[in-house]
């Protein structure tokens, strides 16, 4: 929905419940789109690692050059 300057500060409060309820609001200045109303959500938190520690392995060859055949199936013969 896109409303001016002058009926957004009119129904600001109607415009902030259709916001909540998912509809998209756009302020425009002069028929220019200028402002984009969206909803607040909370900041995630500080992230934590370490919650998959014992679960995932790498194995020591993770790094090494991938076969032959498999190279293939990427680069096809160019290799």
């Amino acid at each position: 929905m896109l409303v001016n300057i002058h009926e957004a500060k009119t129904h600001f409060s109607k415009l902030i419940n259709q916001v909540l309820d998912g509809d998209e609001v756009i302020i425009a200045r002069g028929g220019k789109p200028v402002i984009r109303l969206i909803a607040y959500t909370q900041e995630p938190g500080i992230r934590q690692g370490g919650q998959f520690r014992e679960l995932l392995s790498i194995s020591e060859d993770f790094d090494e050059p991938l076969p032959d055949d498999i190279l293939k199936l990427f680069y096809g013969d160019e290799k």
